[in-house]
């Protein structure tokens, strides 16, 4: 057996999913179905009956429910089965949830998978520690980590999602293990909250838990803003616009236009509906910048705009930006692509302004996500997957060929672009004594919808701190220079 595992594939999505169980023809719910074996062999039939009272909306049904698949690509009968029962516990399920835990239980199961005996090996807990399963699986993440085919955080995730699974298997009676699966830790954690409050709890813990302590890089050219985001420069902005226009993709183009007009996450700009931008006569507001014109228009639970962690917030829409896009929502080809969403899936009772070629979302809201379709017929989940194909296959190339070959760039760093260019607009205006400093904080953390302003200041402290930075390193690079060009002429590398 080689050290590594060749990767295969860990799940399949059933687009349709209801759970059923077999019954008698005398039920008063049974369903018949029969199923033709081949000629010289009888039909086989039998009755079966859906889980839960459908009527009352209580039925187990799922679309793009998760199948763990085994290294020959068969269901995995046990780590469905716990997916299933997580999603049961779970009154609005989030499939995405499903779908990541799904690839980490076939990791694991490819892992079993691999040795002689993976269903003895799945139970195996003998009194040496290191040789029960679920510590040798921590040393093949770990092995795993220093070979560099996964991250820390990766291998992280999936031994916790492991460590849930055995806790669900015990808990479900499916067997107990002759010794402890790990042992449990307890340890104070000290926390501050977004307004300064110093907090303290208890957490529990495991000898199985694979720390992936975070890489502090302060001058890496990014912000942490939920995750690392990299703000482009004013030439870098017009190179994706450019780039965007060149290729024809009008729904590309806006989308980006919009992230960069609003500051907008990319799930929130796939989800703007038609309604939003239909207005003949919008009411525009004072920009909070103090010069033009917005549009003001609300995002999050009620507005058919999904946003992050389902906060409510109100997007600033520049004027041009809205009447473009008011344009847009009634233009032909905006009206072609609904037709085909009709042709498709029927009429939308919202539909979304930005449809793909073939009449599909960009983005799939999450309100309708939750709601169970008996005829959806697609096997994966719309998560913004056709704007970054785009930016893969056709802007960045774009830009590496005409500016840049080293250019690239992700969705939301837009976003990030967007809290730039409003943070050097409103530093003008704070030089200018037009604005005080607070002030200006107060409008980025509006404008970004931070819960903090220790996540705006690292848009105001950005520029700065770069500039600094690369004075140093130039400075420093003199300096280096002066001493190698010395060194250089007392070297002799001909003798």
């Amino acid at each position: 057996m080689g050290d590594r595992v060749k990767e295969r594939r860990r799940k399949v999505l059933l687009p349709v999913f209801r759970l059923s169980e077999l019954t008698d023809q005398d039920d008063p719910h049974a369903i018949e179905r029969t199923i033709k074996q081949g000629k010289g062999h009888p039909t086989l039939t039998y009755w079966y009956r859906n889980v839960g009272n459908e009527e009352e909306g209580r039925g187990h049904n799922y679309n793009l429910f998760p199948v763990v698949l085994d290294r020959n690509s068969a269901p995995w009968a046990l780590g469905t089965l716990f997916i299933l029962s997580k999603l049961e516990d779970e009154t609005q399920p989030v499939m995405a949830t499903s779908h990541s835990c799904a690839d980490d239980l076939g990791a694991f199961k490819e892992w079993l998978d691999i040795h002689d005996n993976p269903e003895e090996l799945l139970f195996n807990f003998p009194k040496p520690k290191q040789h029960r399963t679920t510590y040798r699986y921590r040393g093949h993440l770990r092995m795993q980590i220093q070979a560099r085919e996964i991250t820390a955080t990766t291998a992280k995730r999936r031994m916790g999602r492991v460590i849930a699974f055995y806790t669900w298997l015990i808990g479900k009676n499916y067997f107990t293990p002759e010794n402890p699966a790990w042992e449990d830790k307890r340890y104070h954690l000290s926390i501050k909250t977004a307004n300064g409050q110093q907090l303290s709890k208890n957490v529990a813990s495991t000898d199985l838990c694979i720390s992936a302590p975070k890489a502090e890089a302060d001058f890496d050219g990014t912000i942490q803003d939920g995750a690392k985001l990299r703000p482009l420069t004013r030439q870098e902005q017009d190179w994706v616009i450019e780039a965007a226009g060149a290729t024809g993709n009008s729904e590309c183009l806006l989308l980006q236009l919009f992230m960069l007009g609003t500051g907008s996450r990319m799930e929130s700009t796939c989800t703007l509906r038609v309604r939003h931008f239909s207005n003949p006569t919008p009411r525009y507001s004072m920009s909070l910048t103090g010069e033009g014109e917005v549009y003001r228009l609300k995002a999050g639970p009620g507005t058919g705009i999904d946003t992050k962690n389902n906060k409510s917030g109100t997007f600033q829409i520049p004027r041009a930006l809205y009447e473009l896009l008011h344009t847009y929502a009634l233009s032909n080809r905006a009206a072609q692509r609904r037709k085909r969403d009709v042709k498709k899936h029927g009429e939308h009772p919202d539909p979304y302004l930005f449809l793909t070629n073939r009449g599909g979302p960009y983005y799939t809201a999450k309100e309708e996500s939750l709601r169970f379709d008996p005829n959806f017929a697609v096997r994966h989940a719309k998560n913004g997957q056709p704007l970054r194909q785009f930016i893969k296959d056709h802007a960045i190339p774009y830009i590496r060929k005409k500016y840049d070959p080293g250019f690239s760039y992700r969705p939301h760093d837009l976003r990030a672009s967007f809290g730039m260019n409003m943070t050097e607009e409103l530093m003008k205006l704070v030089k200018e004594g037009k604005i005080t400093l607070h002030r200006a904080r107060l409008i980025v953390k509006d404008l970004m919808w931070h819960t903090s302003l220790a996540t705006t200041d690292l848009y105001l402290n950005f520029k700065k701190s770069m500039d600094v930075f690369y004075k140093a390193i130039n400075g420093y690079g003199e300096h280096l220079q002066r001493w190698t060009d010395r060194a250089m002429k007392g070297l002799s590398i001909d003798e």
